[in-house]
C-alpha cells in the first residue's frame, strides 16, 4: 500500500495559545514531504512528529497571515544549518517573494541551495505541481486578504501482475509495463487475452482538500466532491456565528456542512480560536452534521488510505 498521510503540526489560530501551534501540516505521499502552510515553531513540529527534513521540498502557503508564514524563515535558516543543497519550492501569492527577499539576503545569504517560489494565482482553481504520483491544485477560497487552499490528489498507480497467468500464456519480460498500464496482450498464435485476466487492479487513487481561512463556500463543492479527507477550517463555534461572518471564517457547523454536502468520507476540523479552552464544544457541533468528523491536534497522523468507505 502506497503511503499518503497527513501530519498535523499546527491547528491553532493567530492569538498564541499553550495548548496549539500555528497552522502547519506535512502531507506524506510514498515519502515525499509537502508543507501547508510554516506557522512559528513548525520546525520544532517537524521534529516531534519524526519527519525528515531532507524530504521536504515544496512548501505550500495559502495566505499572507502571519499564523501561516512566520515560520518560514526559521524553516529554511535550519536548512542551511543542516547542509541543504537541493532547492526548496515556495508556492505563494506573488507578495512573499517579495516580502521574504530581503530577509533571506540577510539572515540565509551564502546559504548552499536556491529558494525558488512559484506565484499563485488564489482566485481560481489550477493545478500548481505536479510529478508521477501527485498533482497539487488550488481551491479559491474568501478571506480578508487572497486566500487559497490546496486539493493533494494522488495519480493512480499501475494495476498488479498476476504472475501464474504471465507465466501460463509466456508472456515476454517487455510487455509487462504495457499490460500494467491497460493493455492487452496477443499471443503468437494471435488470441487476444484481456488485461483484467493478466492483472488485479490496484487500489484507488485518494483525494485530500486543505481549506484554510475562509467563510463558508458552497460554491467550492464540486471542487471537493467525494474526496477522502477534508481539512476545513472551524475557528468558531455556532454562538459565534456573527464573529465568524465579520472575520472570514467559517464555524463548526458550517464546516461540516460543506463536508456532507461534499460527501467527503472524513472531515478534519481546526484553526481553532484562542477563545475556545475546551474544543469538544466544536466537535459536538460538527457531528450533528456529519458524524464521520475528527478534532485536530498537534502531532496527530492520518492514514488517508484506512478512511473507511462506508
Amino acid at each position: 500500500m502506497e503511503k499518503f498521510e497527513v501530519h498535523i503540526l499546527g491547528c491553532g489560530s493567530a492569538l498564541p495559545t499553550t495548548r496549539h501551534f500555528p497552522t502547519s501540516q506535512v502531507v506524506n505521499i510514498r515519502e515525499k514531504l509537502f508543507m501547508i502552510d510554516c506557522g512559528e515553531g513548525a520546525q520544532m513540529q517537524l521534529r516531534r512528529s519524526r519527519l525528515k527534513f531532507s524530504r521536504l521540498s515544496h512548501i505550500f502557503i495559502s495566505h499572507l497571515h502571519g499564523d501561516h508564514c512566520f515560520g518560514l524563515i526559521g524553516l529554511i535558516s535550519t536548512f542551511a544549518l543542516l547542509g541543504r543543497t537541493a532547492t526548496l519550492h515556495i508556492y505563494a501569492h506573488p507578495e512573499l517573494e517579495r516580502l521574504m527577499r530581503p530577509w533571506l539576503d540577510f539572515f540565509c545569504h551564502g546559504i548552499d541551495f536556491d529558494v525558488e517560489f512559484h506565484a499563485i494565482d488564489t482566485q481560481k482553481a489550477e493545478v500548481i505541481y505536479e510529478d508521477r504520483s501527485v498533482t497539487v491544485s488550488t481551491i479559491p477560497l474568501k478571506h480578508r486578504v487572497p486566500c487559497c487552499g490546496f486539493l493533494f490528489a494522488e495519480k493512480r498507480t499501475p494495476d498488479h501482475i498476476i504472475r501464474e497467468m504471465v507465466d501460463f500464456y509466456q508472456v515476454p519480460v517487455y510487455e509487462l509495463n504495457r499490460i500494467k498500464n491497460g493493455g492487452d496482450y496477443i499471443t503468437p498464435e494471435g488470441e487476444l487475452i484481456p488485461h483484467n485476466r493478466l492483472t488485479t487492479p490496484s487500489e484507488p487513487p485518494c483525494r485530500y482538500a486543505y481549506c484554510s481561512d475562509t467563510t463558508y463556500l458552497p460554491e467550492n463543492i464540486p471542487l471537493l466532491q467525494g474526496v477522502d479527507l477534508l481539512f476545513h477550517e472551524a475557528t468558531f463555534g455556532n454562538d459565534n456565528e456573527a464573529r465568524a461572518r465579520e472575520t472570514y471564517h467559517t464555524t463548526a457547523r458550517q464546516a461540516a456542512t460543506l463536508a456532507r454536502e461534499t460527501q467527503a468520507k472524513q472531515l478534519l476540523i481546526g484553526h481553532f480560536s484562542a477563545r475556545y479552552e475546551d474544543e469538544s464544544i466544536l466537535l459536538k457541533e460538527a457531528k450533528e452534521i456529519f458524524p464521520h468528523t475528527l478534532l485536530a491536534k498537534e502531532n496527530m497522523c492520518i492514514n488517508i488510505k484506512n478512511i473507511p468507505t462506508d
